[in-house]
């Protein structure tokens, strides 16, 4: 990323912070897109509270999925473990299977309205990416440097935790990165249950034909999306280069 792009960022960044601490600030900028008298800035919660809960959720869905589809991955890439492989990749299938919405109309009933559906939804939507790169990282170490930790008189949990894990992390990052920007831009749905997302924000806006409120829900998730898409973009892009494995593979 150049020295202008990061600028850019920081700014979209800084301009967004500021927003979220003062949205009264910009009423006059969405005035226009709210009729009839309508509330310019959303009014019925914190907006930047609402932010936090929205990343929250995201944070904690990627966290759990990351867990689980990393420890599948390890498992199936040693030798004792191999035979799960289609069981495992079932498993992290079964978010893609069922639809973000259909996983909420199956687990409301169980777990009740809220945010634990809204992570249930979350967490097996983001399993597959996960699961698929840290596979590829796990499976696609050199031969030579799997020889030399094993001449070196390292034990298999030596080799994954000190050689393994870190070369595949680049890699793993790749899913990690996309599993967070579905997530966020799908947490959304959960306010159709009560979780506090920031659709709640399209929502209202939606239901009182006021675009602002449309605007304001629509563009923090966007802006949010992105930059940590980018983030973690540059951060996987840095580990690359320190690994040496700047090609890919």
């Amino acid at each position: 990323m150049t020295g202008i792009g990061w600028l850019v960022r920081i700014a979209v960044f800084l301009l967004l912070a500021l927003f979220l601490l003062t949205p009264e600030s910009f009423a006059p900028l969405l005035r226009p897109l709210a009729r009839y008298g309508a509330p310019a800035v959303y009014n019925q919660g914190s907006l930047l509270g609402i932010t936090v809960s929205h990343l929250g959720i995201t944070l904690l869905a990627t966290l759990a999925a990351t867990a689980i589809a990393v420890g599948l991955a390890i498992l199936v890439t040693r030798p004792s473990g191999a035979e799960f492989l289609p069981l495992s990749r079932s498993i992290a299938n079964v978010g893609q299977t069922f639809p973000p919405v259909a996983v909420l109309a199956l687990v409301v009933p169980v777990l009740g309205f809220g945010t634990a559906p809204t992570l249930v939804a979350l967490f097996l939507y983001a399993l597959l990416p996960i699961f698929e790169n840290a596979l590829a990282g796990l499976s696609n170490i050199p031969r030579d440097v799997r020889e030399a930790a094993e001449g070196m008189g390292m034990t298999g949990w030596q080799r994954l935790t000190r050689v393994e894990l870190p070369l595949a992390f680049p890699v793993m990052l790749t899913g990690i990165r996309i599993a967070a920007v579905i997530s966020l831009s799908t947490a959304t749905i959960g306010s159709t249950i009560a979780a506090r997302t920031l659709g709640e924000v399209i929502i209202a806006g939606l239901t009182t034909a006021n675009t602002a409120f449309v605007l304001q829900g629509g563009l923090v998730v966007g802006v949010c999306a992105v930059l940590i898409n980018d983030s973690l973009g540059a951060l996987e892009g840095w580990l690359r280069r320190r690994t040496g494995r700047a090609d890919g593979r």
